[in-house]
């Protein structure tokens, strides 16, 4: 998969693009990062300007952005902006993204983008939660790396992202590594039983569990079978074992 991300801080991106799972991914060839910056496509290098009908804060020309946008993306591109109007950003999408071969992201800054960005190129709009940040570029991050994971060969063991929280609208479930006991904390039992039936049950359980207690909006889109109608009403009973 081929990622282009156009941004006015290039540098940025150097340390976060260099670590974990996103640089494995670059070394193995499952991936590659282009960023590019729109000051190089206006002669003057000016991205932004006062705002039409006045008001506070930057609006980012739409002249550099278009040029930068028509360089990057083909026919089979798939062109994203972040923007806090966008749809929220999920596993779904990062699981529908990762399907894509090509996908460009476009990083806002100072007070947003001229309008005729998005009415002359019609980018996806993403946003990746209920809060504002002073442009795109850790947003872009965020995609990035949750894109990348879904990909096949990423992760050293494909199995992994597959028990990741959301996979399944559900909250993973509580993990433990050595040592047994810790601060008077000792594992689950049933995890040191070697019996794969009662740990994948006791598994489901805390993940519904959990789900019920924190995120309980996410079990709708749950699909359960009969064990798990069992688990659930033990929980919503108060049964933990």
């Amino acid at each position: 998969m081929k990622f282009d991300i156009i941004s006015i801080f290039p540098e940025f991106f150097k340390g976060p693009l260099s670590c974990g799972i996103v640089r494995i991914a670059q070394e193995k060839g499952i991936i590659t990062i282009t960023v590019t910056n729109p000051r190089a496509s206006a002669p003057d290098g000016k991205v932004d300007d006062y705002q039409f009908g006045g008001g506070a804060g930057m609006i980012m020309k739409p002249e550099p952005l278009v040029r930068s946008i028509r360089r990057t993306i083909t026919a089979k591109s798939r062109l994203i902006t972040l923007t806090p109007r966008g749809i929220p950003f999920n596993q779904d999408i990062a699981r529908t993204l990762s399907n894509e071969s090509h996908v460009v992201i476009i990083c806002g800054r100072y007070k947003g983008i001229d309008e005729r960005v998005a009415t002359l190129c019609k980018p996806m709009e993403i946003s990746i939660g209920d809060y504002v940040l002073s442009g795109g570029e850790t947003a872009a991050l965020v995609l990035v790396e949750a894109i990348t994971r879904l990909l096949p060969g990423a992760l050293g063991n494909r199995d992994s992202a597959e028990s990741d929280s959301f996979i399944h609208h559900l909250l993973e479930t509580p993990r433990y590594t050595r040592p047994n006991s810790y601060r008077r904390q000792t594992v689950p039992t049933v995890l040191r039983t070697g019996n794969h039936a009662r740990i994948a049950r006791y598994r489901r359980k805390m993940s519904i569990m959990h789900t019920l207690e924190r995120r309980p909006e996410l079990l709708p889109s749950e699909t359960f079978n009969m064990q798990d109608l069992e688990i659930l009403l033990e929980v919503m009973n108060g049964k933990n074992s």
